[in-house]
């Protein structure tokens, strides 16, 4: 068995095709059919049923994935840590961050990170925080930013949890336009008589002020729905309507004005997750404090809105 055959095996079970998997591969495909008959001999089992059309794993083929991947996820550790021992000059770092992280703290930390280690590679996966805790626990990320509401977060046995900080949901509205509150606060209840602009439903947020607006017995005006964090931005600006954002997704948007949420307080956490039983590597331990330093950075432009969490 081999890392070769490993990879093949695990690119043919997600893509469930022969032919693309050797073409993403650089492959040709009587390679790739050879590997994996090589690989299935020394199993002594067939990890496919193949069917003209269709492939799909056999129950060998299901219980062998996840081993397989973690195999890789630590090849490339091992290649990663023996790649820095002469220091951080090369070398990955795999970050997975949220939609609204990835256009505020992400960004900033990453641009941070680029001019202190140019050498190092970065890969961002942006996505959900459960998909990435899958992501993460299967070994594909080194670390992973992730939002959970009221502190609350999916925190497996197998990955370990550091709160960064915690900071509002407010809601904005175009700056070009009368504010939509007098006060300093809004409660939902104001805020439902508003034209709103809500998040596709695979965002954390949208199920958060879905159930904020439940539990007030109280049915928003969604006047466009199903939009992204940069769309349901330029909506805001455009005068479309109001959204319930994250505080940090402000700065640096003039174009934009807030109004601190009351009756209740929306509040999230931001953590930064990684597997417990896996050392990080020189590099993911230089992002870690550069993403820390950031946060600390943006908690002191917005004080009123944001907090450090105590270690």
């Amino acid at each position: 068995m081999n890392l070769e055959q490993l990879q093949g095996f695990v690119e043919i079970a997600r893509l469930g095709h022969f032919t693309r998997a050797a073409e993403h591969l650089h492959l040709a495909q009587p390679s790739l059919s050879r590997q994996i008959s090589s690989l299935e001999r020394e199993l002594g089992t067939e990890l496919f049923h193949r069917a003209r059309g269709h492939i799909a794993l056999t129950a060998a083929g299901e219980t062998l994935l996840p081993r397989a991947k973690r195999m890789l996820a630590d090849a490339d550790a091992v290649r990663s840590e023996m790649g820095e021992l002469a220091g951080l000059q090369r070398g990955r770092v795999r970050l997975g961050a949220t939609p609204t992280l990835c256009i505020s703290l992400v960004a900033e930390a990453l641009n941070a990170f680029h001019a202190e280690h140019p050498g190092i590679d970065l890969e961002l996966t942006e996505g959900g925080s459960h998909l990435l805790i899958e992501k993460l626990a299967g070994g594909a990320l080194d670390m992973a930013l992730i939002t959970g509401t009221d502190g609350s977060q999916d925190n497996g046995s197998a990955l370990s949890h550091t709160p960064l900080l915690t900071e509002e949901l407010v809601v904005v509205s175009s700056a070009a336009k009368p504010a939509i509150a007098a006060k300093p606060g809004i409660d939902l209840q104001q805020l439902a008589r508003l034209p709103l602009i809500a998040f596709h439903e695979s965002y954390d947020l949208r199920a958060v002020t879905d159930l904020a607006f439940r539990s007030a017995a109280v049915i928003p005006r969604i006047v466009v729905e199903g939009a992204e964090m940069d769309a349901v931005l330029r909506f805001v600006e455009r005068g479309l309507g109001v959204a319930i954002v994250p505080a940090m997704v402000l700065l640096d948007r003039p174009t934009l004005r807030s109004v601190r949420l009351s009756s209740p307080q929306l509040t999230r956490t931001i953590s930064l997750a990684r597997r417990a039983d896996v050392n990080p590597t020189r590099a993911a331990e230089a992002m870690r404090t550069v993403i820390a330093d950031t946060g600390r950075d943006l908690v002191e432009r917005a004080p009123s809105t944001m907090t450090l969490v105590d270690r």
